[in-house]
């Protein structure tokens, strides 16, 4: 293994392997599948870029992630090693350029898409390749039990024909037992090496806390630790809503979305990575690629989809092996919301088979044509036409776009963009003088809050309904303001380009996915239910929960979860704290954030007791979100 250390010492400049990447690639170099389960942070690149530069030829990496290609191929070219990837928007003739210099230009890395094998002659220029190890990442695609099922993984067995003595690597984060048996039979591994790292982090303290003030309780957590952090939302809005409260408290923050544009996201992430401010407030759009030793603070204030993304997301904090806190703060809405978001959008084969058929009329494409033409496609413009839920809708095209019936090339995000340059009194004075204006400027400023202060994203149809103007009004009064330099305002097409990948066959496209979709259903409300049981189980340590959760277990409480923390709160403390938070519920209502501070003790503290006072029936939540004994 010396010439391995000697080319992670030259490339990557690390002078020793962490846990199972020397055992992972000693199997690789000796020709045997393998099968890698290494959760986030345990560097799983390595265990095939090291291989595949002792070796003469092609390393082939298949991957979902577009972003994650685009990124080590980044990586790797930045260190002198030729890479290539063969993503989405590339026309036929650069990319038969790009397979003839891997051919004959002694290139080391090829990353492809598994949809990219469906064509013929890829494949077959692939097969001609010196390709002496193929690479599956996130290889849990492949199971119609994973958390990211794409059926073109399962084509990806179809490479063992082709080459019979090629090695297969199969890496994933996340696999609970079901996933990985799937992963080995689905791949077609050959006498696999398992090598499976443990999903306890031992220096992450898991902390689940009910609060009624989400911001309150950030802002101590932010105080205590001064660190960086990340805040995980659910959509862009509350992105900038967060970030902008932070900054008003004092705090150095900025956020992170899927609808920035490369350039805003490069220089957030880059102030944040350069510690110029200490908190990222961002959607899970967030994460791909990010390797921070510093975090300290992980904090998810709504329910994640899952534990896979919620164990990937939390274990960005403490890389550097120091204590470092994941935590999910919740309050009694929180799971109507989830399933809300999660699983009332969910299409059925009803649903996914009528959008289907508009899709293809919306085109006017005949049935038993339609394959391999290309549209521009605007997805709000779609729903409107056919009164389609826009969230069903997009959740029903993802699918179509996962088993390879139409392909989207980007994801859909707002365009528009704008920001007040005048004062709020100086626009109140415009609208006086401008009374034609005035219902559409107000719907915005009702709308958007903080658009005084920050390039706010800005939803037209909103503004249209909430005004009853049409949007050609709104544009012609945005206009307007922009010329007399009253907002600055940035429109640009957020239109996406849709290829349809087969012919219109209706009822038959739909009935060969249907059962996917009806597994793919049940599984997103098998894992939220196990979110909620997650952060509702109040008897057993989360570290506990996370290790049963993917198949590990353990008889030892982690002694850092917010459930060890309070076994830790002696009865007698207990006794005394809550008699003193009796004693000040006689004299008036109040909430937790009162109590604490009348009390002097820590918000763990008095939430632990203000529990065992509501499960004991000696107190109540008023709506008003006031503890009140019970008369």
């Amino acid at each position: 293994m010396q010439e391995a250390e000697a080319i992670l010492q030259k490339y990557w400049k690390h002078n020793k392997f962490r846990s199972l990447q020397k055992e992972i690639i000693d199997s690789v170099l000796s020709g045997q599948d393998t099968f890698a389960l290494m959760p986030t942070g345990g560097g799983k690149s390595v265990c095939f870029q090291i291989p595949a530069m002792m070796k003469e030829g092609i390393c082939l990496v298949i991957s979902p992630l577009v972003a994650l290609m685009k990124d080590q191929v980044a990586n790797l070219q930045q260190r002198n090693i030729k890479a290539i990837a063969l993503t989405g928007g590339i026309r036929s003739e650069e990319m038969i350029d790009l397979l003839d210099n891997c051919q004959f230009g002694n290139y080391k890395f090829l990353y492809l898409s598994p949809e990219r094998l469906q064509s013929d002659w890829i494949l077959e220029r692939i097969k001609n390749l010196p390709i002496h190890l193929i690479t599956i990442d996130e290889a849990h695609c492949v199971s119609q039990w994973g958390h990211d099922f794409r059926p073109a993984y399962l084509k990806i067995s179809e490479l063992k024909k082709h080459f019979p003595t090629v090695p297969f690597l199969a890496l994933t984060a996340t696999a609970t037992p079901r996933v990985k048996e799937d992963i080995i039979a689905e791949l077609g591994l050959h006498k696999p090496q398992i090598f499976e790292k443990s999903f306890a982090r031992e220096n992450i303290a898991y902390m689940i806390f009910e609060v009624e003030d989400k911001l309150f309780r950030i802002e101590q957590i932010l105080k205590k630790n001064p660190q960086p952090s990340i805040i995980y939302v659910r959509n862009r809005k509350s992105c900038l809503d967060i970030s902008s409260q932070l900054n008003s408290l004092g705090f150095k923050a900025t956020y992170y979305h899927g609808g920035l544009s490369s350039k805003e996201k490069d220089k957030n992430m880059e102030s944040w990575m350069n510690e110029d401010v200490q908190v990222i407030v961002a959607t899970n759009a967030f994460g791909m690629g990010i390797d921070k030793a510093n975090v300290k603070t992980v904090i998810h204030i709504q329910l994640p989809e899952n534990m896979e993304n919620y164990y990937q997301e939390a274990g960005r904090a403490g890389r550097n092996g120091e204590r470092a806190f994941a935590v999910l703060l919740t309050s009694p809405s929180d799971i109507i919301q989830a399933q809300s978001q999660f699983i009332t959008i969910l299409p059925d084969k009803k649903f996914l088979n009528l959008m289907y058929i508009k899709l293809c009329n919306y085109f006017q494409i005949a049935y038993g044509e339609g394959i391999n033409e290309q549209f521009t496609f605007n997805l709000h413009h779609f729903c409107s036409k056919y009164e389609f839920p826009t969230l069903k809708t997009y959740h029903a095209m993802q699918f179509l776009d996962r088993q390879g019936i139409i392909s989207l090339s980007q994801e859909f995000s707002e365009k528009i963009t704008m920001q007040f340059l005048i004062s709020s009194k100086e626009v109140i004075r415009y609208m006086s003088l401008n009374p034609n204006d005035e219902e559409i400027i107000l719907a915005i400023l009702r709308t958007y809050p903080g658009i005084y202060e920050m390039q706010t994203a800005f939803n037209l149809q909103l503004i249209a309904k909430k005004s009853t103007h049409k949007e050609t009004e709104i544009q012609a009064v945005l206009h307007k303001l922009k010329e007399k330099k009253i907002i600055e305002y940035h429109s640009k097409n957020n239109d996406a380009t849709l290829i349809f990948n087969e012919v219109r066959e209706d009822d038959r496209t739909i009935n060969r996915v249907s059962k996917h979709l009806e597994n793919q259903n049940q599984l997103k409300k098998e894992q939220l239910q196990s979110v909620i049981q997650y952060i509702s189980e109040k008897k057993v340590c989360k570290n506990k929960l996370i290790l049963n959760y993917f198949g590990e277990k353990t008889t030892v409480d982690c002694g850092v979860c917010s459930f060890c923390i309070t076994k830790k709160i002696k009865k007698k403390e207990v006794s005394v704290l809550s008699k003193e938070i009796i004693a000040l519920l006689q004299a008036e209502d109040l909430n937790s954030r009162d109590i604490q501070n009348k009390t002097k003790n820590s918000p763990d503290e008095v939430i632990f007791v203000l529990q065992d006072l509501l499960e004991n029936n000696t107190i109540l939540v008023k709506p008003n979100n006031k503890y009140t004994l019970r008369s």
